[in-house]
């Protein structure tokens, strides 16, 4: 017979159990067991920024975990059809990111690179400016976050983007998505969503979802302004692009070519 101290145990551990399980379903079996710990204290950056490893991400083609793990994690829906699609993260070719960048001796494989694409969370973000009810605004931090209760559907923001880092929820969003997950909102129809940095993450003490999930270790994040950072670091190492830069935007995801 199970005596109490035991039951007590047992009972202490089946919550992470379960999210293991979940984790493991959703097929994210490179997050760190540190993921499954209580929240800690917040992390804070004079200018948080992302590092993506053009030649270490591409170590392991078609991986698309870090793409599953924000989508699932943030409520995204799955649209058939691709004029309804919304995306925090996805794939563009090299030449659709970096369209200056293109020539004829272009090293190979760049030239035949699809890189990870998401929201520049700018130092100078268009989007923020041109919103007319400050449903997006930028952090103090640098992070461009949404209110989704005071967008109004205008689509401005979209116009002003120019990553095409914004989606727009033609119709009801939550009939499109496989499970819903209770930790973070889901959106309605008439809103603009967008990557967030996972600012409610950094708020808990833990880096992007889509950092900490990579397997190859491609992305780095950290505090720009942070001369220790690792963001700081690599930048040091190596030459990096950032997009259409000659617009003044600023962006804060650099790439390692």
């Amino acid at each position: 017979m199970m005596d109490r101290r035991m039951f007590l145990k047992i009972m202490a551990l089946a919550p992470l159990g379960a999210a293991g399980g979940r984790l493991a379903a959703a097929g994210l079996e490179a997050v760190d067991a540190a993921e499954l710990v209580p929240p800690g204290e917040p992390l804070r950056a004079g200018r948080w920024a992302m590092v993506v490893d053009i030649p270490k991400c591409l170590e392991t083609p078609r991986c698309d975990r870090c793409i599953r793990a924000c989508h699932e994690a943030h409520n995204v829906p799955a649209f058939d059809e691709k004029k309804y699609e919304v995306k925090w993260v996805w794939r563009e070719t090299f030449e659709q990111v970096f369209p200056g960048q293109v020539h004829p001796y272009l090293r190979s494989d760049l030239k035949n690179a699809s890189l990870l694409a998401l929201c520049n969370h700018c130092q100078n973000p268009p989007c923020v400016r041109v919103c007319p009810t400050q449903a997006t605004f930028q952090r103090p931090d640098g992070v461009v976050v949404m209110d989704d209760h005071r967008c109004i559907g205008c689509r401005y923001c979209m116009t002003a983007c120019p990553y095409g880092s914004r989606s727009f929820n033609w119709t009801d969003p939550r009939p499109h998505l496989a499970k819903i997950e209770p930790g973070y909102p889901t959106r309605t129809k008439g809103v603009v969503e967008k990557c967030t940095f996972c600012a409610e993450r950094l708020d808990q003490g833990k880096p992007p979802l889509c950092v900490a999930t990579c397997p190859a270790k491609a992305l780095a994040f950290g505090d720009l302004s942070d001369e220790a950072s690792e963001v700081r670091k690599r930048l040091a190492s190596r030459f990096a692009l950032r997009r259409k830069q000659e617009l003044g935007t600023q962006p804060m995801v650099f790439y390692l070519v």
